[in-house]
């Protein structure tokens, strides 16, 4: 049977429930993180704790216990679950309080934490590739934080479902910022990785972060800007990361191909990179089968 975490004790998942007056519930009032587990280690969560953290701080909900002890929960949750490869989900809410939009006079936090069992290391699109189409970024100007108010890229990865591609490009002033879920990369004719600056417009992606240092390290080039849709339908190569995903090769943006609709050279030595920083850190083999 699955095990939550929910506000101090592990319960059964089918009895882990929060009240209606949650602002969670009520306004989308909290934040979350989102955290890899390959052979029951979680991946990164170092930072995936600071980004948590500066998520809370940047919307004035109190950090409810220090984050060495949000960690160990996480890893007696994954023990409890008996999960091995998947990812383990956090959402931290301003907690109970009436319908009024102003914040509690006592704010007591919600914290909710549940395990996923999912494909990491050998999903079928890594080595096929995927598509994505663009739609419109219609979010509000704080995408740096963690929020729990996601409508917008529902509403973007529901297009990109119906239209049968595995992701969802938002653009914004002709360039693009970010997927659905993941963060956007392309490379091009002189085989230099191109992905968008960190700042209020865009999250900064873990797995982004990890991706780019671990290049930097190899002497890859890569340079932090933003580019356009124009610019990504005539790219080399493009590719997402993100904590569910890794590096994922794209093959085709909107009508467009993207140099021979296989994943790119490059894009497939980031992933082994990548791979190699993830068995790093869990004490797995380094392959990806």
């Amino acid at each position: 049977m699955s095990v939550a975490y929910l506000n101090g004790e592990f319960v059964p998942l089918h009895e882990a429930k929060v009240s209606v007056f949650d602002r969670g519930f009520m306004f989308a009032d909290g934040v979350y993180e989102v955290t890899a587990v390959v052979n029951g280690t979680l991946i990164d969560n170092e930072s995936h704790m600071i980004r948590l953290e500066r998520s809370l701080g940047e919307i004035a909900i109190p950090v409810p216990m220090p984050l060495a002890q949000i960690a160990a929960l996480q890893d007696e949750l994954v023990r409890r679950n008996g999960l091995r490869e998947g990812t383990i989900y956090i959402q931290i809410t301003r907690g109970l309080g009436d319908r009024y939009f102003h914040f509690p006079e006592r704010m007591n936090p919600s914290f909710v934490m549940l395990t996923q069992e999912c494909e990491l290391l050998s999903t079928p699109e890594a080595k096929t590739g995927i598509r994505v189409v663009s739609v419109p970024d219609i979010r509000w100007k704080r995408r740096d934080i963690k929020t729990v108010a996601l409508v917008a890229q529902v509403m973007a990865k529901q297009a990109a479902f119906a239209a049968g591609a595995g992701e969802a490009w938002m653009v914004e002033d002709n360039m693009v910022t970010e997927g659905g879920s993941s963060n956007a990369f392309i490379v091009n004719a002189d085989n230099t990785i191109i992905t968008r600056k960190t700042n209020s417009f865009i999250l900064a992606g873990v797995t982004r972060k990890a991706v780019i240092a671990l290049a930097k390290e190899r002497d890859i080039s890569l340079e932090e800007r933003s580019f356009s849709l124009k610019e990504a339908y005539s790219a080399r190569e493009a590719f997402l990361t993100s904590a569910s995903t890794f590096v994922l090769p794209i093959i085709q943006v909107d009508d467009h191909i993207i140099a021979d609709g296989k994943p790119g050279e490059l894009t497939r030595r980031l992933r082994e990179i990548y791979l190699e920083f993830v068995h790093q850190q869990s004490g797995g083999d380094g392959n990806d089968k």
